[in-house]
């Protein structure tokens, strides 16, 4: 069995933040900013608080099975609530989205390397 590498994004929207909750975000807003977006396995957390209340969360995850995504994307669900709920932050419109990269086209230049084998 080979495995797989799952994507899964994480997206939602600060409800009700506080104004000491706001600050603490504005203050780490350079941390979290998405020039520096990337999958992890630990999850990476993007927003631009000052543009809008939107926050995304980044995730790579594997697994041996088509099905496996669905664990995946519980996992990072639950990673995403977690963080919040550890600041308080309260959210809404939480959702999700997975990709099996086993299963994503070849892009122009794996195209022509695979071509090459």
């Amino acid at each position: 069995m080979s495995t797989r590498t799952f994507r899964v994004t994480v997206r939602g929207v600060f409800d009700g933040l506080t104004p000491e909750q706001r600050a603490r975000l504005l203050a780490e807003a350079a941390e979290h900013d998405v020039l520096h977006a990337a999958f992890t396995a630990e999850g990476h957390m993007s927003y631009d608080l000052a543009a809008r209340a939107a926050f995304t969360f980044r995730f790579q995850d594997v697994g041996e099975d088509e099905e496996d995504i669905l664990i995946a994307t519980e996992r990072a669900e639950d990673a995403a609530r977690a963080w919040l709920g550890e600041g308080g932050y309260g959210y809404k419109n939480l959702r999700s989205q997975a990709e099996d990269l086993s299963l994503a086209p070849l892009g122009k230049r794996q195209r022509r390397a695979a071509g090459k084998s």
